[in-house]
């Protein structure tokens, strides 16, 4: 069987197959006229903005207090001592969310017990809650929940007591 350029299917495939030579050899170095801005007029690799930067830092209950998500600020929550940012899951997190009464303080026996009770929650003037008197069953609880959160939120600090920082 032998190649026959008389026939049409033939001949289109070669004028195809040489135009994307021509392509891949040559390709077109023409600047767009206007940078595009959405997916219809071209791909963009520029951002609208950029996100704020949230630099690792120490925090202390009471300077994580202010982090609840009001007035559209960042939503930071504590589960043993490590600090997530979990502005990304806004509608959980933050004001009239399920777990609203866990932005901007430490949710770690909330988090063990499965429990979303104001009263699982330490004062802000007390010191950090020990969990002393948790079960091994509400200890991997709390891991689960933290392992959940390294994958999905950014760590961004540590928690320490009132008077550490």
């Amino acid at each position: 069987m032998a190649f026959e350029l008389g026939t049409p299917v033939n001949t289109a495939l070669l004028v195809y197959i040489l135009y994307s030579i021509q392509r891949i050899l040559f390709p077109s170095n023409a600047l767009p006229k206007t940078i595009p801005n959405e997916f219809k007029n071209g791909y963009t690799w520029m951002p609208k903005s950029h996100a704020p930067t949230l630099l690792y830092q120490t925090y202390t209950p009471k300077t994580l207090s202010p982090h609840n998500g009001q007035d559209g600020k960042r939503i930071l929550l504590a589960i043993k001592g490590v600090v997530y940012d979990v502005t990304a899951g806004r509608n959980f997190y933050g004001p009239n969310g399920m777990y609203a009464n866990f932005a901007g303080r430490d949710a770690s026996r909330g988090m063990a017990k499965q429990s979303f009770d104001e009263e699982m929650l330490t004062p802000i003037d007390q010191p950090l809650d020990k969990l002393e008197n948790l079960t091994p069953e509400e200890i991997d609880n709390m891991k689960g929940w933290m392992d959940h959160f390294s994958t999905k939120y950014i760590v961004c600090g540590k928690l320490v007591e009132n008077d550490a920082a």
